[in-house]
């Protein structure tokens, strides 16, 4: 604390009084989470904030805090994920073993839907929104928590909004995890529904209710089980597909070669959580190997450092991946 306190302080002024209180966060919570991130102290006086600390993590910090400001005065909540997107982003982790986003493009990338701007929350997600905006087809791969699925919706919701596409199609493999369907109670779309729910989710999180609900019915948008997609051409529509490393082989170039016209693809999965057959061959895998080399296809491998839920989930991933290499050694 003492070598920490004879350093320069950095003076950040903040204009708006208003935003102070939402800045600091719940008991100074946001502050607190700078603060053990890097190797600064942060003190308030009125609507003045003063760093001390390392230079270069005093700038950091600073950055982030600006990030902030900025994200309140332009009417836009400050939750935790938002904080520590910020402080991720300022760490700038290098990128993933291999990114293909299809863009050079580094301007501020965000979503607009109806209801939240969506802004990442790391590097990762950054390229991805990035690959998402520039390709007609795009792989985000890597472990659940770190926004795949999300960000797809995010950008097919976009597209629909901004009149790119006239509908939407969200689709997932009904493959069983342990469970029997044929046990399930209910029709068809009942025992289906529960496998596609977090499409829907997603959905309702960006656009009202009554907006999701009358496209349903209207079948503007579709949420529908792989095995619907065989023998249809999706041309001016959004199409995302999700826990793709449950395809085979042969259900994922079913579904790649359903691309039509004016029509955008996102295929997102987990290798690392396959529910095929032993010895069955993961189509999601095979996809990104075999169309890596492509214009037009845009793929992003997430990883741990991605996780934007509980940070628990990024140490739950490390510690089953740990596990996982052992056992194959």
């Amino acid at each position: 604390m003492r070598e920490l306190l004879s350093k320069p302080p950095v003076d950040i002024e903040i204009d708006d009084n208003s935003i102070v209180a939402e800045l600091l966060g719940p008991y100074n919570r946001n502050i607190a989470e700078i603060e053990r991130s890097f190797d600064v102290k942060i003190n308030q006086r009125g609507n003045v904030l003063s760093i001390v600390g390392d230079p270069e993590d005093s700038r950091l910090a600073t950055d982030i805090i600006h990030r902030l400001e900025t994200r309140l005065k332009l009417g836009r909540p400050v939750e935790a994920g938002d904080v520590s997107g910020a402080i991720r982003l300022a760490k700038g982790k290098p990128a993933p073993a291999f990114v293909k986003t299809g863009s050079k493009d580094t301007a501020k990338v965000e979503i607009h839907t109806r209801k939240r701007v969506i802004e990442p929350r790391s590097r990762t997600q950054h390229d991805y929104i990035l690959a998402l905006q520039n390709n007609n087809l795009t792989f985000g791969t890597g472990p659940a928590g770190t926004g795949k699925t999300y960000l797809a919706v995010a950008a097919a919701v976009a597209a629909f909004l901004e009149r790119r596409v006239e509908r939407i199609v969200l689709s997932r493999p009904a493959v069983e995890a342990g469970e029997r369907l044929g046990f399930l109670p209910g029709d068809m779309k009942e025992k289906i529904d529960p496998y596609l729910r977090p499409l829907y989710d997603a959905l309702h999180d960006m656009l009202p209710g009554e907006t999701v609900t009358k496209m349903l019915e209207n079948g503007v948008f579709e949420v529908a089980p792989l095995a619907f997609m065989r023998g249809r051409t999706l041309a001016n529509a959004y199409v995302v597909l999700d826990e793709a490393q449950n395809c085979t082989s042969m259900q994922m170039k079913m579904f790649l070669t359903r691309l039509g016209e004016n029509a955008q693809m996102a295929i997102t999965g987990d290798p690392s959580q396959v529910d095929l057959p032993r010895g069955e061959t993961s189509g999601l895998a095979e996809a990104v190997k075999l169309l890596n080399r492509i214009k037009g296809v845009g793929i992003v491998e997430f990883s741990s450092e991605d996780v934007v839920r509980h940070p628990l989930v990024a140490k739950i991933i490390d510690a089953y991946e740990k596990a996982a290499k052992s056992s194959d050694r």
